[in-house]
């Protein structure tokens, strides 16, 4: 349903019992968040808070808690959207199957953003103080805009279809802002918004942003899908919305404003200070740690407004699953087909979510050139890993696991298990790692040596299986002192707890084996803090090994070496997964905030199952 409002949208999830209205007084400080995270465990609805306590506007949270919920709120659009996408891949489809495609050209209409006069965003006023306070966890530096929508235009092209609109945290109280007259804005490397700050500098201009907040969740989508650099995300609402999205110029008389979109629920407007940048956060972030207090771009507020009947939209991130997950999995439902056509050769591409995304990406490539020799070890698929890694988003990943699609035609990608099987059985940790050192790595991810920067490394393997990967220890180690409780987390892979950090190195704990020991049997070794925990679930493996490690730094292994600047090893590969003193902390509800909403539970009533 092309929904023109977000209340409009919280109304047809209420009738279709898709959400539920949560009338018991709520705080938007911890307490909100909390009971987020325990409805989106539980697979809950969308949930309604109509009595947020010291704000007079309600929150809607969970709004893309489940796939199907998500599905269900493009269900007009989305077989639209695919068939533009199928367009993308292969133009000639429309040609032979006109009848499927006959539709295109009006939808293709609505991807021209609309201008507008008027917007019912701007009927009221307001301040930042009396927006919702929502904080999410106990040490975030303040509240926080979490399902944000910035808009931003290029100086030097300005104009709605060289627009970028993305999702960027934004933090409304705390720290050092002046309360009222200023907000942060984190955003990170690699985002549209950063050359659009660029050129406005460059040019010595005032950078001019609008944050918007609500309104159809086509917008809130759009805001995260992964377009073409220079692509406006304002046309892919409108397919996405089933109409065009209707922006408001010359909002103020005389006033050179950006545009704002008219059917947000609320939105600010400001300037971005040349001249001053700020400490923004902590903020309990997607990887399930805190990202710390860095350095970044301060807004001085114009304006806030909003609608009648005004409905704050919010998230909770933290270590996934999360609401966010499902996002991933909706834009890669939409996407998946065109990554052959942006990366030729590569079949699929699987950015981990359970490792927080940007830590591991795993990738299935081919052997297309050599159909007179059978392959034995990795070629065009390296060419294929080096592309990927100079792509956008998927350049920050930082373990890009790569394999040959014609090995196994049936393997499919998101079957973690199978492909972490199918790639220990082959790989040759002699000859297939291939590093990055010093480079750029997500701005969440502390497993580095400071601030974005940090290591890759591309595992890639191709041919047939060389060993069988061990699923159960058999016989002693004879391990080194302080390491101790060895566990089987996948096939092939071992973890085993270790001292602290400080206390030893995983070189000198490679050093104390030869390549004749058992241990040699698991392709892959991982020193943790807790093995049990690192077993217990692929999720806490994923995520524990991939957010703790940073590859150049923490890889090492039994009887390693160099050869012409090529590092290798002949027995078992070692990743040091342990906490560092330079990680950041983890994220831990408040106890007292975890008791209260118990309390709520235990008290009955429709969202009683799901806490």
């Amino acid at each position: 349903m092309g929904y023109r409002s977000l209340w409009q949208c919280v109304h047809d999830l209420e009738r279709s019992g898709h959400l539920v209205r949560l009338d018991e007084e709520v705080d938007a400080y911890l307490e909100a968040a909390e009971i987020q995270r325990r409805v989106f465990a539980s697979r809950g609805p969308a949930i309604l808070f109509s009595n947020v306590k010291n704000c007079q506007f309600p929150m809607v949270s969970n709004l893309f808690g489940t796939l199907d919920r998500a599905r269900y709120l493009f269900r007009d659009t989305l077989d639209t959207v695919r068939r533009l996408i199928e367009l993308k891949t292969d133009p000639s489809r429309a040609m032979r199957q006109p009848l499927q495609y006959w539709k295109l050209p009006l939808a293709a209409l609505r991807m021209l953003p609309k201008r507008r006069s008027r917007g019912a965003v701007l009927a009221n006023q307001t301040s930042i103080h009396d927006l919702p306070q929502l904080q999410s966890w106990p040490n975030d530096g303040g509240a926080y805009i979490t399902l944000g929508q910035i808009y931003s235009e290029h100086v030097e092209q300005p104009g709605l279809l060289g627009s970028n609109l993305g999702m960027y945290r934004v933090q409304l109280s705390g720290g050092q802002f002046d309360p009222g007259r200023e907000i942060g804005l984190h955003y990170q490397i690699h985002r549209g918004i950063g050359v659009h700050h660029a050129a406005a500098l460059r040019h010595g201009k005032p950078f001019r942003v609008n944050i918007f907040v609500g309104g159809s969740p086509a917008m809130t989508l759009a805001a995260v899908m992964p377009l073409p650099e220079g692509m406006s995300e304002l046309t892919f609402a409108g397919v996405l919305a089933g109409h065009r999205i209707g922006m408001v110029h010359g909002s103020r008389k005389g006033a050179n404003d950006l545009p704002i979109y008219g059917d947000a629920d609320f939105c600010i407007t400001g300037i971005i200070d040349p001249e001053k940048e700020l400490p923004e956060g902590p903020f309990g972030d997607h990887l399930g740690y805190y990202s710390l207090a860095h350095a970044f771009p301060v807004l001085r507020v114009e304006s806030v407004r909003h609608r009648k009947h005004a409905v704050w939209p919010f998230t909770v991130v933290g270590r996934p699953p999360q609401e966010d997950t499902v996002f991933g999995e909706l834009i890669h439902e939409l996407t998946g087909p065109v990554i052959p056509t942006v990366v030729h050769g590569v079949d699929s591409v699987h950015a981990v979510d359970a490792a927080g995304v940007h830590p591991l990406m795993l990738a299935i490539g081919s052997e297309r050139y050599v159909p007179y020799d059978k392959v034995v070890e990795p070629q065009e698929i390296l060419t294929q890993a080096n592309a990927i890694l100079g792509q956008g988003q998927m350049s920050l990943a930082k373990y890009l696991m790569i394999i040959n699609r014609d090995d196994d035609r049936e393997l499919d990608i998101q079957d973690i298990k199978a492909f972490f099987s199918h790639l220990l059985s082959r790989i040759d940790w002699q000859r297939d790692l291939h590093f990055q050192t010093r480079t750029t790595i997500d701005t969440l991810d502390y497993s580095g040596d400071s601030l974005n920067r940090g290591s890759k490394v591309v595992m890639a393997a191709v041919g047939d299986p060389q060993r069988l990967l061990p699923r159960e220890i058999t016989g002693a180690f004879n391990l080194p002192q302080g390491y101790s409780e060895p566990r089987i987390c996948l096939p092939g892979v071992l973890a085993i707890k270790g001292p602290e950090y400080s206390c030893s190195t995983a070189r000198s704990f490679a050093e104390k084996f030869s390549v004749h020991d058992g241990i040699n049997k698991f392709p892959l070794v991982v020193i943790v803090d807790d093995s049990d925990f690192a077993a217990r679930s692929l999720n806490n493996f994923l995520w524990v090994v991939f957010t703790r490690s940073n590859p150049a730094a923490d890889i090492t292994g039994i009887d390693e070496f160099v050869e012409q600047k090529h590092w290798g090893c002949r027995g078992s590969l070692v990743i040091d997964a342990r906490v560092k003193p330079h990680h950041a902390p983890p994220l831990i509800e408040d106890s007292e905030v975890t008791k209260k909403v118990d309390a709520l539970a235990a008290r009955g009533g429709l969202l009683a199952k799901y806490l």
